[in-house]
């Protein structure tokens, strides 16, 4: 079969994808841009249509799980976004809770603390945080491996001593991810 006769098809069965798609829908503009999402994919997606099969019953296919992706797509957007000129007091307090500007404040706290290591030390951990292996950290700094672990477990436990503030906060998230001060 060849594209163009494909596309005829397809575009033949648009009036029976629109009674489908108002049953999605039960809107008649919604409806109409489901049909030519659909009949937009599926003449986009020529290729992957076996001859011989069910043409309508691919169409369907394709429009289900169309509807289905923006519905999922607009839950999605509706419960991150509210849409509403007055904010619920709920909201205010959760958005003023979780902005965040508490970490800026630790991390200028976490950046003195490294600051205050020595280079022996803050060079290995610093490496080995930002994702290089101890034997790269050892061949870059032209140390055996086994100092290489010993400064960055020194440097672990030096940032712990100078960061005991924030332990609380570190043992309370230790259970959704590792901490870097831990070994």
């Amino acid at each position: 079969m060849t594209r163009p006769e494909f596309n005829d098809m397809v575009l033949r069965q648009s009036s029976s994808l629109k009674m489908y798609a108002l049953h999605f829908t039960h809107d008649s503009e919604d409806a109409d841009d489901l049909v030519q999402d659909t009949l937009l994919k599926a003449i986009t997606y020529y290729n992957k249509f076996a001859e011989g099969t069910n043409l309508k019953g691919w169409l369907y296919t394709i429009m289900k799980n169309t509807f289905i992706n923006n519905y999922r797509r607009i839950t999605k957007i509706n419960t991150l976004v509210t849409k509403s000129d007055e904010i619920s007091s709920a909201n205010l307090f959760y958005s003023s809770t979780v902005n965040n500007a508490d970490g800026k404040f630790i991390l200028d706290d976490v950046k003195k603390a490294m600051n205050n290591l020595a280079d022996d030390y803050k060079i290995p951990f610093t490496m080995y945080f930002e994702g290089y292996k101890y034997h790269e950290i050892a061949d870059y700094l032209t140390i055996p491996i086994g100092t290489v672990k010993t400064r960055i477990h020194v440097a672990r436990k030096l940032l712990k001593g100078q960061l005991k503030a924030y332990e609380r906060n570190v043992k309370t998230s230790k259970n959704n991810e590792d901490s870097i001060f831990e070994d």
